[in-house]
């Protein structure tokens, strides 16, 4: 990793008090908490925490307040951070067919069991800027100044009040006739029951983790699935794009994406089972790609799978483009494409080692022009000399 860190330490200082002054902004207007970016920028934090490889909603908000809205710094900072976390356990794999769905469509089938849910999406509004948000800042700055409490001196309290516990606030349980949601099955198990979707084989094996081990090609698809759910969302855009566009032989349907709440499960060893650890936010898209089939297959759909925390649908899809393109070598299929060359993908789809590479620039590189640029001083006098004894010959 190459990161821009050489200069005198007096101007490395006053660098650091000037990005300071640069994020808080000007003074007058109310700083921006962690909690807000938390709550009012789910989508950027969802990004932060996916390609950060750490589910922390309060952190990943630090991070993009400390990074002023840098998002590529702010995921550079959460990593930083999680390379200091201890480990204690892996989970065991999520059961996404048990989401607790908020969004939930397909592109393949009109009506599904469970039913298509579009939770919050943009995918229906009108690209317009909404100008009644700046009038809401307005009033939400007039608001907060007139809620402002003014400060009272302390009052002892009276020594009943203080010995009473406090109440436990009430909360209303759900009638025993209330309608249960109703499950959501898998679009990808319904064709795979018929024999009409390559089943994906269940294996036992330990999975490498690509942050303790590095990568060696080829890779496993474990492997693969981990470097693009750390990845850049706009490179794998641009490769799942290229798949559209014929240069990855993909041609792809949305089969199922959902975004909700999972359960996170862990089995100890001095218990002998898995116990619930707490709930996650992620976004997961199956595609369903063009047939395939061989002398000991029927022809049959294939798929893609992409998986990211948070609310990253847009990553989520990208990721199962790149997937199903790398899968190439499996189903036998000619490797003619960047978005199916596995080593180009993976080496240069995360954005924390491209970022430090680029940056790398940034550094004193006098020796090395100074060489350069003598050789083509020199260069250009044999260039010149040539073309005088040419001259002189004719």
């Amino acid at each position: 990793m190459y990161v821009a860190v050489k200069g005198g330490e007096q101007a490395i200082d006053n660098a650091h008090a000037l990005l300071a002054r640069r994020r808080r902004g000007d003074a007058s207007v109310p700083e921006l908490s962690v909690e807000q970016i938390r709550q009012q920028m789910p989508l950027a934090v969802a990004r932060v925490m996916s390609e950060g490889s750490l589910f922390d909603e309060e952190l990943a908000a630090l991070a993009i307040k400390q990074a002023a809205g840098d998002l590529l710094e702010a995921i550079f900072l959460l990593r930083a951070y999680r390379t200091t976390l201890p480990r204690f356990l892996s989970s065991v794999p999520l059961q996404t067919e048990t989401m607790r769905v908020d969004r939930r469509i397909s592109a393949i089938f009109k009506d599904l069991p469970g039913g298509q849910r579009l939770g919050p999406t943009f995918d229906y509004t009108h690209r317009l800027l909404d100008f009644s948000l700046l009038a809401e800042d307005a009033d939400s700055q007039a608001a907060t100044a007139a809620q402002t409490p003014v400060p009272q001196p302390a009052r002892k309290r009276p020594a009943a009040a203080q010995a009473a516990p406090p109440v436990a606030p009430q909360v209303a349980a759900a009638p025993a006739d209330a309608p249960q949601p109703e499950s959501c099955p898998r679009v990808a198990d319904m064709l795979a029951r018929e024999g009409l979707l390559q089943e994906e084989p269940d294996t036992a094996a330990r999975v490498p983790d690509i942050t303790r081990e590095p990568m060696d090609f080829p890779t496993t698809r474990a492997q693969r699935l981990q470097a693009l759910a750390r990845g850049d969302e706009g490179f794998l855009l641009a490769m799942g794009y290229s798949t559209q566009r014929g240069y990855g032989r993909n041609h792809p349907f949305a089969g199922e994406i959902r975004i909700g709440w999972v359960d996170v499960w862990i089995e100890p060893e001095e218990l002998g089972f898995a116990v619930p650890l707490g709930e996650i936010e992620v976004s997961e898209c199956e595609m369903i790609n063009q047939f395939v089939g061989s002398k000991e297959q029927p022809p049959q759909f294939t798929r893609g799978y992409g998986l990211a925390f948070g609310y990253a649908e847009r990553k989520a899809m990208g990721m199962a483009l790149v997937d199903r393109a790398l899968r190439a070598d499996e189903y036998q299929e000619e490797v003619e494409s960047p978005a199916q060359q596995e080593e180009f993908v993976l080496m240069h789809c995360d954005n924390v080692e491209a970022a430090g590479f680029v940056s790398h620039l940034k550094l004193p590189h006098y020796v090395d022009f100074q060489s350069e640029l003598d050789l083509i001083r020199k260069l250009r006098r044999n260039a010149a000399a040539a073309t005088i004894e040419k001259e002189q010959a004719a």
